[in-house]
């Protein structure tokens, strides 16, 4: 267990240090500067002498491979220095941005979770029939249809048709929980539906599998009800390959917040990443 774990920890951290060079490289390669947005655009007019002077500063005029390694030593020394646009540090932004991000998971997963499970339950138990068929369809549309797209239709169709839109101004959980609640469901129920079609589809097919067992058919001949069988006997062991994903679950919805959390006006860390792409900050960008 314990070369298992090390083994793990030795791989993830490889794999991290993979992502963190290929974040690095990208954000230099990408068109456009940081100096650009500092010194007003590219259409402002300003002299190469202080175009110099400033990245001498900003330390970009030093070798790239020097750059990547500043910055490494900083983020494992928890330095995580400051915005190169605004001069603000990183790390109490982090803080206040995080926890949106992580209420928007925490819901998206909880949703998924809940209809995701008894819908992959309720398609195995009613197999092949006009409800199987129709809870596959939905699940299947969560699959095929991009969580973006979805969001934009919801606002979309509260703009034209229910004359409503989402609310602009974020309001804190604990300053009002029903307006904070009102504020971060849409965009849960948004990315929920990818999730929980994953989690109903795989419900379905463990479940289907659990219930051709032998045991099975052998608490059915020892004439239990069928609410036992299915409860006590059947879903217990199908959830268990159900359990295991929702950790990537989690992973792919903090990915999935990036546009959602534009989409919806949220400001977490995926709208905070969004406008420091845009300004070319690299620390920010980076941590």
């Amino acid at each position: 267990m314990l070369q298992y774990t090390l083994r793990r920890l030795v791989l993830g951290s490889l794999t991290a240090l993979l992502v963190s060079l290929i974040v690095f490289v990208i954000l230099r390669i990408a068109p456009g500067d940081v100096v650009d947005v500092i010194l007003g655009g590219e259409d402002a007019f300003y002299s190469l002498e202080t175009e110099e002077l400033l990245r001498e500063q900003l330390g970009l005029n030093r070798p790239l491979l020097t750059q990547y390694f500043v910055f490494m030593r900083d983020f494992v020394t928890f330095q995580w220095g400051t915005s190169l646009v605004d001069s603000k540090p990183i790390w109490p932004q982090i803080q206040a941005k995080l926890p949106i991000t992580l209420q928007l998971a925490i819901m998206t997963v909880t949703l998924a979770v809940v209809f995701g499970i008894p819908v992959g339950i309720m398609m195995a138990l009613k197999q092949d029939s006009w409800i199987d068929y129709v809870l596959r369809i939905i699940s299947l549309g969560g699959l095929s249809i991009p969580s973006f797209w979805t969001g934009t239709m919801i606002i979309l169709g509260g703009t034209l048709y229910f004359n409503w839109s989402p609310r602009l101004e974020y309001v804190s959980l604990f300053e009002d929980p029903a307006g904070n609640l009102v504020m971060f469901i849409w965009p849960a129920l948004a990315l929920g539906w990818v999730s929980q079609a994953t989690k109903a589809r795989m419900m379905r097919s463990t479940m289907l599998e659990v219930l051709r067992q032998d045991y099975i058919r052998t608490a059915h001949a020892k004439g239990l009800r069928y609410f036992v069988v299915v409860y006590r006997h059947a879903m217990k062991n199908a959830l268990l390959p159900v359990v295991t994903i929702i950790g990537i679950t989690v992973a792919l919805t903090v990915g999935g917040s990036v546009i959602m959390e534009t989409i919806f006006m949220l400001p977490g860390m995926g709208q905070f990443l969004i406008y420091s792409l845009t300004r070319w900050d690299y620390p920010v960008v980076q941590t």
